[in-house]
């Protein structure tokens, strides 16, 4: 009976899959194969060196239209005494890329000889004179691309493990190759598992969940070298998925199980590997991504008697040889972003050794966190950021923490690592970042780092036209002030009331950023309202309905501008937020408002027109109020952020934001505050 293996280490598992390969003889390069050289070869890896079979170019050629001769007969030459020679004994014209005679050793550009006739006078037949008179001599070899001046026959053209590129192509044509040998492509099954997946365009009911994890782990496989099959989805139940997994195993190098394998009742990846092979891992201690299985398992006669559903049609059919009497399988997380995380963390070393090529690297560099993250300590802890240059500092602002919100890693720039035990780090503590952008793309992104608004995402679309990238993270007005404070951002959003003033903004930019100049521009005035559910059931009307004990409610983070707003109209209607339920329930942007009203977790919840339209909700509007961009003084004249200065004045733009329900741009570009 196999021991279930929880929670190891990141680097255990991996050793351990690894001497397992090994010990299969699966820890090389699996096949070669020879492959025409024609564009399909572009991406594919040499599996053996390349060497040249002709020179290039194979004989001494032209490099200029002009004229061969020995370079000895032009010595004299000069302009004040020109010298003549005669075609045929002395000078023979050619063509660039022509052969060079075999009694020349250098080239005159036609730009350079005066053509003459049999009486000796300036013709215009230029191709075809008698003589030519020159005036300077020319050196040996001028004006000549000698034989092998690019390639010689026997040199190294490339090396094995080699990614073919565009131009690599070239060079192996040149080198006398019609055919090259390659590293045949893995072949990797994708098992989705469940019986409440449903496919994509599939009209969704409750309880339905849209299977896109084998799309995206297909292609992370195209991306890595492999070459993916993504079966049907495939109910629960046990003895379908074994049957399946052995069947995609039969001709496979790679089976990936994406099915329950946490230590519930539905446990199929660990159970599928004990029943057709060894399980290696059942669990390794990394977030996101903890319940991995890893094993492996026999090819051998397949079992049960369901009917086999075919995989989804493939290019071309591949033959089962040369594969291993057993075949690898990973049991990958249902969850999208530890689906994504163990493709990189587990299988793409897999991919790179049975390619010959060297495993992916991103670029790791040091960065200063923006906010606080909390992590178990007993792992190790893979963190989406955002990451942009504010000044010489590099900052890292965390993203999303679920496992299953896919669009954290859409927006992240790279990976932050948490080092097991470590139980978590400071704002302002510094961390290694595997960045997936490069250092220049990141150098020109603009971080905002406040309160969300959907102008921001308008902003972001225009601004990448303007060849800027603009990178924000949603943690509150308050917060972004103080991120301005640190030094963390080039800009906030604010839209903070101060109650005994009724002025935005300003009060707190004092206490929040005391001695700190800053330019604040008005963005917009836009609705603040209930958001309810369509055709409002619970008959809300005002904040004074909130304190019904039968609505819940959901707010905003403390620290929001729209909670501030909130918390200064209850106080005026003297309404305890103890009355309210689900005052304490936060989401930490208005479409999470929305989409918690959407969903049924609450009845109302504060937030802007524009979110309740978004999800076909209704909205109450109670309150307009002005939406503000707070930036420092010192990256106010940083020519990094005069595309977004341009923007404000700009009518598309601005006829893009007005479209938005509730959104008033007569504000647009005002400067509230500079000093």
């Amino acid at each position: 009976m196999s021991v279930y293996l929880h929670d190891i280490p990141l680097a255990q598992a991996q050793a351990r899959l690894k001497e397992t390969l090994q010990g299969a003889d699966l820890w090389r390069v699996l096949e070669s194969e020879s492959i025409p050289l024609d564009e399909n070869a572009l991406g594919r890896v040499t599996s053996k060196p390349i060497w040249a079979r002709t020179s290039s170019p194979h004989y001494h050629a032209s490099a200029m239209d002009g004229f061969a001769v020995r370079a000895i007969t032009t010595n004299d030459a000069m302009p004040s005494t020109p010298i003549t020679l005669q075609i045929g004994s002395e000078a023979e014209y050619v063509d660039t890329g022509d052969p060079l005679p075999d009694w020349a050793n250098a080239v005159i550009p036609i730009e350079n000889v005066e053509s003459l006739d049999g009486n000796g006078k300036i013709t215009e037949a230029i191709r075809q004179p008698s003589a030519v008179r020159i005036r300077a001599s020319v050196a040996p070899w001028s004006h000549i691309r000698p034989l092998g001046e690019d390639i010689v026959a026997t040199q190294l053209v490339l090396p094995a493990g080699h990614i073919l590129r565009p131009v690599d192509l070239g060079a192996i044509a040149a080198a006398g190759h019609q055919e090259i040998i390659v590293a045949r492509k893995p072949k990797v099954a994708i098992l989705p598992t469940g019986t409440e997946l449903v496919p994509i365009g599939s009209l969704l009911k409750a309880g339905d969940i849209l299977e896109y994890n084998s799309l995206v782990m297909a292609a992370q496989v195209k991306a890595m070298g492999g070459e993916p099959t993504r079966y049907p989805i495939t109910k629960d139940d046990f003895d379908l998925i074994c049957e399946r997994a052995q069947e995609a195993g039969q001709d496979h190098d790679l089976v990936l199980l994406n099915a329950g394998s946490s230590a519930g009742k539905e446990d199929f990846s660990a159970k599928v590997v004990e029943k057709l092979g060894t399980l290696l891992v059942h669990g390794v201690a990394v977030r996101p991504g903890h319940p991995v299985i890893l094993g492996m398992i026999d090819r051998r006669p397949l079992i049960g008697k369901h009917p086999h559903p075919k995989p989804f049609p493939k290019d071309k059919e591949e033959s089962a040889s040369g594969l291993s009497s057993s075949v690898p399988i990973v049991g990958v997380p249902g969850y999208p972003v530890s689906a994504a995380l163990t493709m990189d963390i587990f299988v793409e070393p897999m991919m790179a050794k049975w390619l010959g090529r060297r495993p992916n690297e991103h670029p790791i560099e040091t960065a200063t966190l923006t906010r606080k993250i909390v992590s178990p300590a007993g792992d190790d802890d893979f963190v989406r950021v955002a990451a942009g240059k504010v000044g010489e500092k590099l900052l890292a602002a965390p993203l999303s923490r679920g496992a299953g919100v896919i669009t954290s890693l859409v927006q992240a720039d790279g990976l932050a690592l948490i080092p097991r035990g470590t139980q978590g780090m400071e704002a302002g503590d510094k961390v290694q970042v595997r960045l997936y952008r490069s250092r220049a793309e990141i150098e020109k992104t603009i971080l905002a780092i406040g309160s969300h608004d959907l102008t921001l995402d308008l902003m972001a679309q225009f601004l990448a036209e303007q060849n800027r990238r603009l990178a924000s993270a949603n943690v509150g007005s308050q917060a972004g002030l103080v991120a301005l404070r640190r030094g963390e951002a080039h800009f906030a959003g604010s839209h903070l009331l101060n109650p005994e003033t009724g002025e935005y903004n300003i009060s707190y930019i004092r206490q929040y950023m005391p001695n700190i100049p800053v330019r604040v521009i008005a963005l917009v005035m836009r609705d603040q309202g209930l958001i309810v559910r369509r055709g409002n059931p619970k008959k809300i009307k005002s904040l004074e309905d909130l304190s019904n004990a039968s609505i819940q409610f959901v707010n905003r983070q403390r620290g929001a501008g729209t909670r501030v707003l909130l918390d200064y109209h209850l106080n005026i209607l003297k309404i305890p937020q103890g009355s309210i339920e689900g005052y304490q329930q936060e989401e930490y942007t208005h479409l999470g408002v929305a989409a918690s009203v959407a969903s049924g977790r609450a009845d109302a919840g504060l937030g802007i027109a524009a979110a309740a339209e978004a999800l076909e909700l209704d909205f109450i509007p109670l309150f307009q109020e002005r939406y503000d961009i707070v930036i420092p003084k010192q990256h106010a004249g940083d020519e990094l952020l005069a595309p977004l200065f341009g923007l404000l004045a700009d009518p598309s733009f601005r006829s893009a934001v007005s479209q938005l329900t509730g959104y008033d741009v007569s504000v647009m570009g005002t400067i509230i505050l500079e000093d």
